[in-house]
């Protein structure tokens, strides 16, 4: 998960994306990098539809929902406002005036705070852009339904990496629909696998299509810096 330009493939390119994601549990089936992964995923098809600098992923957010389960490692909210934020500024001192945050964990709130406060950012994707794409898909399961490793997270990785899946996602299904102390509880009293969702309606044509619903959902945010297309 590296791009591979150099000084010169860079030099023009006046708008960057970041993938952020997480390093958190998805079920004993998909990968902890699930998060990491589909922000690079997301962010690699804007880089190649549009002209627009694709930056490495942040591989570490606020996952302290997760706690307790093996393999999940979390920072602050503080601590990555600090490094969006130096980010942000030193992409500005070599010429870059808009960043776009490319966002694959859902427990990023603070992320729209720093994109409010600073200047020359943007998020996606946004709820809209989302709805599009789940819509194009034909996805099934909600989007309150479908919170943590379901059919969405699951089809995209059947798509652009198969590998990355283990066995068991076909029988893994879990809802939880009341889930009105998560903030204050964590996700573990909601589940016991770490599933929220219908992972067994997954497929990796509705992961293509919600890549390409993504995509050209992107468009809309070519207007706040004045990008063009590629």
């Amino acid at each position: 998960m590296f791009p591979s330009d150099t000084t010169t493939d860079v030099r023009d390119r006046r708008v960057a994306v970041l993938p952020v994601g997480s390093t958190e549990q998805h079920g004993p089936h998909l990968p902890l990098a699930t998060d990491s992964v589909i922000a690079w995923t997301i962010a690699s098809e804007i880089a190649a539809k549009y002209p627009v600098r694709l930056l490495p992923p942040i591989q570490f957010s606020c996952s302290q929902e997760h706690a307790g389960w093996p393999g999940t490692v979390s920072i602050s909210a503080r601590t990555l406002v600090s490094v969006i934020t130096d980010i942000a500024d030193s992409l500005r001192h070599n010429g870059v005036t808009g960043l776009v945050l490319v966002n694959g964990h859902g427990g990023n709130y603070v992320l729209s705070n720093i994109v409010q406060e600073g200047e020359g950012l943007a998020l996606f994707p946004g709820r809209d852009d989302w709805a599009f794409a789940r819509e194009k898909a034909g996805i099934e399961t909600s989007a309150y339904s479908d919170m943590h490793a379901g059919e969405l997270e699951t089809s995209i990785l059947l798509h652009a990496h198969p590998d990355l899946i283990r066995p068991g996602y076909e029988t893994a299904d879990h809802l939880a629909e009341d889930r009105r102390h998560l903030l204050t509880l964590g996700l573990a009293p909601y589940t016991e696998s770490g599933v929220i969702g219908r992972p067994s309606l997954a497929s990796a044509r509705k992961g293509e299509l919600l890549l390409a619903g993504l995509a050209e959902s992107f468009r809309h945010y070519l207007g706040l810096f004045d990008l063009g297309t590629a």
